[in-house]
């Protein structure tokens, strides 16, 4: 792969992989080669079928990423990075459409919950972030909207897709299989939690991990109402919407969290404090959600708050010490549990 500079323009990127594509047939290539690390489409599909993934733009997404050239990322590319070693949204749609299919403009990004999504379901495909220090690619995606957040084939799956054709069955089985499966998803849960804590995060950030992971995985049946934002109105329309759909109305007076959520099920809503500096679930903001919330005819609240790493956690609660008992706490970079705050009942210790 050749260099496409500043791949955050979506033009820049298209442009520069058609030139690619222009330069490769010119000298008589072809875009794309019939194999990739010694692994042809057909390999790649059959595989994908028996995760009934075989789908066109899955199956093309996967051979994008075994594309061992130079990273699309020119300063990186002299780090010695490869394009499978971190690709973004952007430059996986344009190897797609431009250099594999020919077309003049990459995948719309926005069907990447259909061509990368699902990859990463299921453990195929993990995200991983550039670091711009060093070259060096870090698990998770550490910041939101980063033009160097990317993503890379698990190397367990990998080593299916490059075994023989008498072998890949069996590694296919061994790595597909149910214990397999909760393992590299705890140590991806792991790793991702390590990428991130390598690099600060802000407090927009931390709220849409909270979103995103959090809520995606402790939180199932619940839909987001409201995400705090620092631009623009507090509560915008289409929010108003969601809130009303809920039978609930959320003004500046009210105790505005960073995040709300609502089982439409059972009735019961979920917020989420992200802190970075200060903001905890504490018994005051409690009441206060409790008491509106019962304005509204809503009976179950719970809550969590929620810190970037451990020594956030640990820095803020050994002088605070002011988490609310009952509720959640949930640490990012450990993203893959979280803890109910238990007061100590002297009643309950006394009848022991």
């Amino acid at each position: 792969m050749a260099s496409t500079g500043r791949s955050g323009k979506a033009r820049d990127t298209s442009s520069r992989f058609r030139e690619l594509r222009e330069e490769r047939v010119q000298r008589g290539e072809p875009p794309v080669a019939g194999s990739l690390q010694g692994v042809s489409k057909a390999r790649v599909g059959a595989v994908l079928a028996r995760l009934d993934l075989a789908r066109n733009n899955c199956v093309d997404a996967v051979y994008a990423l075994l594309d061992d050239g130079p990273s699309a990322f020119k300063k990186y590319a002299k780090f010695g990075r490869r394009f499978c070693d971190a690709a973004t949204t952007a430059q996986i749609g344009a190897h797609i459409a431009i250099l594999q299919r020919g077309e003049l403009h990459k995948l719309d990004r926005e069907g990447r919950d259909y061509w990368i999504k699902p990859l990463i379901e299921v453990g195929a495909v993990e995200q991983v972030f550039l670091n711009s220090d060093d070259g060096s690619v870090l698990s998770g995606h550490a910041k939101a909207k980063s033009p160097v957040s990317a993503y890379r084939l698990n190397d367990g799956f990998r080593a299916i897709l490059v075994a023989s054709e008498d072998g890949w069955p069996a590694k296919f089985s061994v790595w597909s299989g149910e214990e397999a499966a909760r393992e590299r998803r705890r140590v991806q849960a792991e790793l991702a939690g390590a990428g991130a804590g390598a690099v600060a995060l802000d407090h927009q950030t931390l709220i849409r991990l909270c979103r995103e992971q959090y809520a995606a995985h402790f939180l199932p049946g619940y839909s987001v109402l409201y995400e705090d934002s620092a631009d623009g109105e507090r509560v915008d329309e289409a929010e108003r919407a969601l809130l009303r759909g809920a039978g609930l109305e959320l003004t500046i007076a009210d105790a505005m969290p960073d995040l709300l959520l609502w089982n439409a099920g059972t009735d019961a809503l979920w917020v989420v404090e992200a802190v970075t500096s200060d903001g905890e679930v504490d018994s005051h903001k409690v009441e206060a959600v409790l008491g509106w919330a019962r304005r509204a005819g809503k009976s179950k609240v719970d809550f969590t708050t929620a810190y970037p790493s451990w020594a956030v956690a640990a820095a803020r609660q050994g002088k605070m010490k002011n988490i609310a008992p009952g509720t959640f706490v949930w640490i990012a970079e450990d993203g893959s549990k979280h803890w109910l705050a238990e007061a100590f009942d002297a009643r309950q210790e006394g009848g022991r």
